[in-house]
């Protein structure tokens, strides 16, 4: 069996910086065991494996493998996948037409934006698929333990660090200020020991900024799936702009933060962080921002 598949590097305009990305384009017939092992192979953050859709009234099944488990849902998979099935212009010889495409996933359906200069495809804007859902709070402790910091360094006047999810659950925690963001270091041995116990898929920390183009830098860690850093985690900033959404006293808002996520490993990448708030519920929560192609080919299975 012959597997075709691009790489994307999501939420940058330039080659080499952002998350990098896999995309197999013809996964019909792989078994989930197989996925993983290709998704394991290419060792990315994720990779995504595109299926015929079971409602033809949408674009795809997707599929979202870390390199050790599956994922219900995540951003910069889901604007990689959109870019570069909106550039082929095709997807098991459908055409992709006009400015959007909806795919399947476990967390519910995606629609998703594509962002365009022109007629030249640039990027993707999703939708998340679930509504912001607030859980339990963690304990500061925590997360000072495993991101090597001191309780002091965490940030709790606006709020404590918290589990938020639109479709994919995370630890949010701020902190005071950037420098202690740049000092943060995931313990392997407390992830593995601690946080992998936690009803969430990793932690996310995140400070506040007045900077030219920013509101926002982040880092997310999650050693014990893989993964010792991420350089743009989509999934996470979604259920952040609806947690601070959440958060404001406005009955009625319009959120849009600009967040920079993957710098302290030189891997910068920028995302647009956008929520809607109605009658004092979060009804809505988005995550866009550009992609560029990288890589194409080929994977024979044995």
């Amino acid at each position: 069996m012959k597997l075709h598949f691009v790489t994307v590097d999501v939420f940058t305009g330039t080659q080499f910086a952002g998350n990098p990305l896999g995309v197999v384009l013809n996964a019909e017939g792989l078994s989930g065991g197989q996925m993983q092992a290709v998704a394991a192979e290419f060792n990315l953050a994720e990779t995504t494996f595109v299926l015929p859709p079971k409602d033809p009234a949408h674009t795809a099944e997707v599929r979202i493998f870390t390199p050790r488990y599956e994922m219900p849902f995540a951003g910069h998979p889901n604007v990689g996948t959109a870019f570069a099935l909106a550039r082929a212009g095709k997807s098991y010889g459908r055409m992709i037409e006009g400015n959007s495409v909806t795919f399947e996933e476990k967390a519910g359906l995606v629609p998703i934006a594509i962002l365009k200069e022109g007629p030249i495809v640039v990027g993707a804007r999703l939708a998340s698929p679930q509504r912001l859902s607030v859980g339990e709070e963690i304990s500061a402790e925590l997360i000072a333990s495993a991101c090597s910091l001191s309780v002091s360094d965490i940030e709790t006047k606006n709020h404590r660090p918290c589990i938020a999810s639109c479709g994919a659950p995370f630890i949010l925690a701020e902190l005071k200020g950037r420098a202690k963001l740049a000092e943060a270091a995931a313990r392997s041995d407390i992830f593995m020991r601690e946080v992998a116990k936690q009803p969430a898929t990793s932690i996310f920390i995140y400070t506040q900024v007045a900077e030219d183009g920013l509101d926002i830098r982040a880092r997310m860690f999650a050693p014990h799936h893989g993964i010792p850093e991420d350089p743009a985690t989509g999934s996470a900033n979604v259920a952040l702009i609806g947690l601070l959404a959440h958060l404001r006293t406005e009955r009625d808002l319009q959120l849009s933060k600009t967040v920079a996520q993957g710098v302290e490993m030189g891997r910068p990448s920028v995302l647009k962080a956008e929520a809607e708030k109605r009658d004092g519920v979060v009804t809505a929560t988005y995550i866009g921002g550009h992609c560029v192609p990288v890589m194409s080919g080929t994977i024979e299975l044995a």
